[in-house]
């Protein structure tokens, strides 16, 4: 007899940030601008009105720059208090040519010392924090040329355009590149779920549920008291196996789960689960009902067909609608025992097939005879918006 395996579920798989490609770009402008402002710097530093500030201002550029570049290039340090700090050492930065420039200068729209350097603190808030912060970043930068130059020109609002432009352009970039990161994450997620659910099936299947099977099977042969034991063997083999296919599952950022892979978790020595090759995405709640409903057909084969009857599931994917069958070889059911049951308040297959069925806009087919088993076929329409192989549209 196998054991079950203790090595714990394998971890989760790490998703690279989808963003890493923006920051990259990020850092590269912020040192190509900062050589761009050391050039000017050069250029005008005789004219400026107090060059030693020119000075100070354009070290302090390159020591931000060498601590924010170096900070940026890694996940862990692209925190959202840098990204604030940044905003603020850049405007202040940006402001202190107040005191550099010349009125002339300003008048004539020489560059300031930070020149084109200004615009990293968009880029970074819009990267960070998405498309209304790096919108927001750029009106505060465009507000802040505004208050240094004291004037209203065509080239102050180009600037101010091209300034909130780039906020918003870069902020959608980065928060469609986020969705696509968690997305994946939660696709790999479901599949690293669906896989270890597999692996602990097999593992419970090899050891637990072969032992309590052993000894259902002997206690109902011995009778008596070991009869009792058997009993409760066999409840406890149903409990085990549906908590096994009632485990907490990942669902992908559109809401939807592979309903496939849940129901293979059904899969026992005496259950059989065939589905198509490819996940069946459905909604969450779509899902867990057909699986429910399964369950409680299963339930009832183990409940009512015998020791040796053996059930099969079948799931058929549809362009409109999912099909789901569950069979198996037991003594059927009699004519009008189901209505007969429901009479005397046992409503537990009319509520929990036909009612889930019936709730989902499903119907249900009902195929049986004394001696030649039990099917019953649930077919469900495909939800506005749900395709066929996949998820949402």
């Amino acid at each position: 007899m196998a054991t079950a395996q203790s090595s714990g579920p394998p971890p989760a798989p790490r998703v690279a940030d989808g963003r890493t490609p923006l920051w990259r770009a990020h850092n590269v402008y912020r040192v190509v601008t900062l050589l761009y402002a050391g050039v000017w710097v050069v250029l005008l530093y005789p004219e400026y009105r107090r060059p030693w500030l020119a000075a100070v201002v354009y070290a302090l550029m390159v020591v931000w720059t060498a601590y924010t570049v170096r900070r940026y290039v890694h996940r862990t340090g692209r925190t959202k208090r840098l990204v604030l700090t940044d905003q603020v050492v850049v405007t202040v930065l940006f402001l202190a040519s107040e005191f550099v420039l010349t009125e002339q200068q300003m008048a004539t729209g020489l560059p300031s010392v930070v020149t084109t350097w200004q615009p990293v603190m968009v880029i970074t808030a819009a990267i960070q924090f998405g498309v209304y912060a790096g919108a927001a970043s750029g009106l505060v930068s465009a507000a802040a040329n505004f208050l240094l130059r004291g004037y209203l020109a065509p080239d102050i609002w180009m600037d101010t355009l091209l300034l909130v432009g780039v906020g918003l352009v870069l902020g959608l970039a980065a928060d469609t590149a986020r969705r696509s990161t968690e997305r994946l994450a939660r696709a790999l997620r479901a599949e690293a779920a669906t896989a270890e659910r597999e692996r602990l099936a097999r593992s419970i299947h090899d050891s637990v549920l072969q032992v309590l099977a052993r000894v259902r099977h002997r206690g109902a042969e011995l009778g008596g008291e070991a009869a009792e034991l058997a009993t409760l063997a066999g409840e406890q083999e149903i409990a085990l196996r549906a908590l096994i296919a009632t485990t907490e599952h990942e669902s992908t950022s559109d809401g939807d789960a592979d309903l496939a892979g849940r129901l293979h978790a059904l899969r026992t020595a005496r259950i059989e689960v065939s589905t198509p090759g490819g996940p069946v995405r459905l909604p969450e709640p779509m899902c867990s009902e057909l699986v429910s409903l399964a369950r409680e057909a299963l339930a009832n084969v183990a409940r009512h067909a015998g020791e040796s009857a053996r059930a099969w599931v079948f799931l058929e994917e549809l362009p409109d609608e999912v099909a789901l069958t569950i069979r198996d070889d037991g003594p059927g059911i009699p004519q009008g025992r189901l209505d007969q049951a429901a009479e005397e308040g046992r409503m537990g297959v009319a509520q929990s097939i036909r009612g889930r069925a019936a709730a989902m806009g499903g119907t249900v087919e009902l195929d049986t005879a004394p001696g030649e088993g039990t099917e019953w076929e649930v077919r469900v329409p495909r939800p506005a918006g749900c395709r066929e192989g996949g998820g949402r549209r």
